[in-house]
């Protein structure tokens, strides 16, 4: 498992509604061994938080976006005296990985990403070019924005500027885009943090969630973690 993160740590890797989407660092570590000298691709790395947690671990991470890295992204890796670990790849469309040998690594990671594809389809190529470049037996790391209720697809459409293209994923209906996986974990999490419009506010509510994930239904929550093993 984790060493203990520090506040500034947990920052640093998961970027926003820090509380609840950490907890996908556990849950990656419970059901899958993740061990230094093994190759990583991080697909939508913008900040790079990601990727400077696996190379912390030892990794050699491949750090991917569609846009250029601002200069934080690499600013942040010497920070943490992880840079020599990590290589970066620009113009990355998850949809055709043609760039990366197949079964070339351990770990494929992302951090809602494919919602951006817009459409079932599109996101289904994503996944098979993440599973055509694993290793047999490496592992497809995830967290991914869940459609919840009405009441978040309500508030997206006000305040969340690319929800008219993002495709949210469905607990039922979307667990077909993993099938090429053996082996499959999940976990839905979070309900209320989405509502908050600050950090602090989301930070406070997913306390809240904490007492109150026992009653809410796995279909109103709004982040999909998963180990899909290959």
């Amino acid at each position: 498992m984790q060493n203990k993160l520090s506040k500034t740590e947990l920052n640093d890797i998961i970027q926003w509604d820090v509380k609840t989407w950490s907890k996908v660092l556990p849950f990656w570590e419970k059901h899958f061994s993740i061990k230094p000298g093994m190759k990583v691709l991080a697909i939508g790395e913008r900040e790079g938080g990601l990727s400077m947690w696996f190379a912390k671990k030892g990794c050699s991470v491949t750090c991917t976006d569609y846009n250029d890295f601002p200069d934080t992204t690499k600013d942040l890796h010497k920070d943490y005296k992880v840079a020599q670990l990590i290589n970066y790849e620009l113009n990355v469309d998850a949809t055709d990985l043609s760039r990366f040998d197949s079964n070339s690594y351990d770990i494929v990671v992302f951090k809602s990403v494919i919602g951006v594809l817009s459409e079932k389809d599109r996101q289904q190529t994503a996944i098979k070019e993440m599973h055509r470049v694993l290793k047999k037996d490496g592992a497809l790391l995830f967290a991914e924005n869940l459609k919840g209720t009405k009441l978040h697809s309500y508030l997206r459409k006000k305040f969340v500027r690319w929800d008219s293209y993002w495709r949210y994923l469905d607990l039922k209906k979307d667990k077909d885009l993993f099938d090429s996986f053996t082996k499959k974990e999940f976990k839905a999490i979070g309900f209320s943090s989405n509502f908050g419009r600050s950090e602090g506010q989301k930070s406070f509510l997913s306390k809240m969630d904490s007492g109150l994930v026992w009653m809410t239904p796995k279909t109103w929550r709004y982040v999909l973690f998963g180990v899909l093993i290959k």
